[in-house]
């Protein structure tokens, strides 16, 4: 078995089709399907089922894709960790949901500057399904998600906790009141993320302890614009803490929730539970927990970079 053949083969798993696999590794269809044959011939199994144009995993064939993809991402990290550039330092690559990214990333990589530490971090931004498939199929080393959770595959480290405040216009009517609970929002119109927002699920989730369902009158792909609408007075939404920023739009305030159980989320750093990290992988987690510190208190933000060390 080579790892070429390997690569052909999960390029015919991921297309489910020999000629777009062909085309995708620049090999004639011929040659990359013998190659596949070769590898049904050395394991004794059917790996696909060829099914007219489709090809389809057979079980000894999804055995062998996830095994590929571990064999393969460990030989491309290793390769990464010898061609690594001195003056970027070593790579890595890491996800986070868009209620997360704003904050975090622009934390951590202040925190590399500050404290010189060379890191060559290259992020993405999405919901946290894509970015745990991501992930699973090796192309990020780390996400940052929301928990609950649940995938066996995958290591999650809880990261940090922060609460959840309420955001509303400076003129709103419950701008000034002191015990505000989620039953006080019962008759407020919401301004909320999509569907796919973790966040979102979480506050309708807490809308329904209270015996409500949110009233949604606006859908915001961007905090940036539910922030926005927000501060115009078309209704109410609720952020974690961590969204609070001096750049947010004028006469938008934030609120804290009354009672003992203040509502919060959790937040973890997830990775795949076989895969090889890299050097510049494990040093990001270093800097993630650096960065996050302590449990935050309610004097000081939750991402608030570490000075470093003095010389």
């Amino acid at each position: 078995m080579e790892l070429y053949q390997l690569r052909y083969f999960l390029a015919v798993a991921e297309t489910g089709n020999f000629t777009k696999a062909a085309q995708r590794s620049f090999i004639s269809q011929p040659s990359l399907s013998q190659q596949i044959l070769n590898l049904e011939e050395e394991f004794g199994q059917q790996l696909f089922h060829r099914l007219g144009r489709k090809a389809v995993l057979t079980e000894a064939g999804k055995t062998l894709m996830e095994g590929s993809r571990r064999i393969l991402t460990d030989v491309d990290q290793t390769l990464e960790d010898l061609k690594e550039k001195t003056g970027l330092g070593p790579k890595v690559i890491v996800g986070a949901i868009p209620t997360v990214a704003p904050f975090f990333f622009p934390a951590v990589l202040a925190y590399c500057r500050a404290s010189e530490i060379p890191l060559n971090i290259q992020t993405q931004e999405d919901f946290r399904r894509p970015l745990a498939e991501a992930v699973l199929d090796g192309h990020l080393d780390w996400a940052l998600i929301s928990l609950p959770f649940n995938e066996p595959r995958l290591h999650i480290d809880k990261l940090y906790s922060e609460p959840l405040w309420v955001a509303m216009s400076a003129t709103h009517r419950l701008a000034q009141t002191e015990n505000l609970t989620f039953e006080s929002l019962r008759d407020e119109n919401f301004i909320l993320l999509g569907e796919a927002s973790t966040l979102t699920l979480q506050i309708q989730h807490f809308c329904g302890d209270h015996d409500f369902e949110p009233r949604i009158s606006h859908r915001c792909g961007q905090l940036a614009t539910a922030k926005s609408l927000t501060a115009m007075g078309l209704g109410v939404t609720v952020l974690p803490k961590s969204a609070r920023s001096a750049t947010d739009p004028e006469g938008l305030i934030f609120r804290k929730f009354s009672g003992l159980v203040q509502p919060s989320r959790d937040i973890a750093l997830v990775r795949h539970r076989r895969r090889h990290l890299g050097k510049g992988a494990l040093l990001f987690a270093e800097v993630a927990r650096a960065v996050v510190g302590p449990a935050p208190t309610e004097s000081a933000p939750p991402f608030r970079p570490t000075p470093p060390p003095a010389s």
